[in-house]
């Protein structure tokens, strides 16, 4: 793949492979389903992955095709004990099957949505998800040479990416290594195996901290190390490297490739952990503030749609004040990065520090993530 090529898939397929070179093309896609936009999803099939895993297979209620990178995000929304909540899922299917989206979720102890989506989501169930956001693609990065890293459901994305490349017959070469518990707990492990029987430069390990009940498997077992890597794929340091798994597992692996010599800007990680995101009001408000800020005066909201009015102090986030008003604002991760809370400021001005949920075309005309934007005067926004 060369740098003027991106994966793309929201137009019927005759028209993918003009994605790769015709940028209008992309663009035209983008537009169908913004991350600020809610579309209704309907549930078509529902697959157990492993024990404790499940992929949700939807279509768009209005029939039409999806557009997407591999690697990005939706967020879900559904109405849990008469509550809203919002959690964010990377899509596993890849963009090159754009008439269906899914998303593997694993089963939490004590996730409010992954256990709500494993205990009522089957075929019919409608629920409604924000357009795909994130940056974490290797449209953004492009390389001859790659490997994937990653552990428990952080496969996912790894899975969209490694599906779209197989199925535009790109015959890219990919070591994929993912990390599991035990053999059991391996994600789309079948499917794996059989794509790296198909595809001539795709090479697949499973790492497993224990056999469980296999006593006979004989792949790698312990933890991702550098050892492993200089047995397994003695070429890494020349490889572009995208990562996605628990941040004890990302921080861990950083380091190994640190230490192995690997240079670190082809070194990519998903930035937040969207497994179980939650967002209670005093975790906004205990977000890290600028102390320049802290001593800024006190200004008035105006919600132009709701006619709203509340007044908040210059130190906090718009989202966070909006909540103790009581007004409900779209939110998930509370920390720039999903783009939920996507919002127009029709008049004002605020500071705004995102970690990669809103792009500048967008922030050109006049959006503002909440969760991250402190005023600076007076606003009146489009909600």
């Amino acid at each position: 793949m060369n740098v003027n090529e991106k994966f793309c898939g929201a137009e019927p397929a005759s028209m993918v492979a003009d994605c790769f070179t015709d940028p209008s093309t992309w663009e035209r896609a983008d537009a169908q389903w913004g991350s600020h936009e809610r579309k209704a999803l309907v549930c078509r099939r529902v697959r157990n992955e492993t024990h404790d895993v499940r992929t949700f297979v939807f279509s768009s209620e209005d029939k039409r095709a999806f557009g997407h990178e591999p690697g990005q995000f939706i967020t879900v929304s559904v109405d849990i004990n008469g509550e809203a909540v919002s959690r964010c899922y990377t899509i596993s299917s890849p963009p090159t099957r754009p008439y269906t989206l899914s998303i593997t979720v694993k089963r939490t102890p004590g996730g409010i949505m992954s256990n709500w989506l494993h205990d009522n989501m089957k075929p019919g169930v409608v629920l409604h998800a924000f357009g795909p956001a994130g940056i974490f693609t290797p449209a953004s990065a492009p390389a001859g040479k790659l490997l994937y890293l990653s552990a428990g459901s952080g496969v996912t994305p790894l899975m969209s990416m490694t599906r779209a490349a197989f199925d535009l017959g790109l015959n890219r070469d990919i070591v994929f290594v993912h990390s599991a518990r035990t053999p059991d707990d391996i994600i789309f492990r079948d499917e794996l195996t059989k794509l790296s029987a198909e595809a001539d430069n795709l090479k697949v390990i499973h790492v497993c901290e224990g056999v469980g009940t296999e006593a006979d498997w004989r792949g790698p077992t312990g933890r991702l190390s550098l050892e492993l890597l200089e047995k397994h794929v003695p070429d890494f340091r020349g490889r572009e490297v995208f990562t996605c798994g628990p941040a004890g597992y990302m921080n861990a692996v950083k380091e190994v490739l640190l230490r192995g010599g690997h240079d670190p800007a082809r070194y990519h990680q998903e930035s937040f952990n969207f497994a179980e995101t939650v967002e209670p009001v005093a975790e906004i408000d205990a977000a890290p503030q600028n102390t320049e800020q802290s001593t800024g005066g006190t200004y008035t909201v105006r919600l132009a749609k709701s006619g709203k009015t509340f007044t908040m102090s210059s130190s906090e986030t718009v989202l966070a004040a909006a909540r103790k008003a009581g007004a409900a604002l779209p939110s998930s991760c509370a920390q720039g990065i999903c783009g939920t809370c996507k919002t127009a400021v029709l008049e004002g001005t605020v500071d705004m520090k995102h970690n990669g949920g809103i792009r500048q075309r967008e922030i050109d005309k006049g959006f503002r993530l909440m969760c991250c934007s402190r005023p600076t005067s007076d606003l009146v926004l489009d909600l």
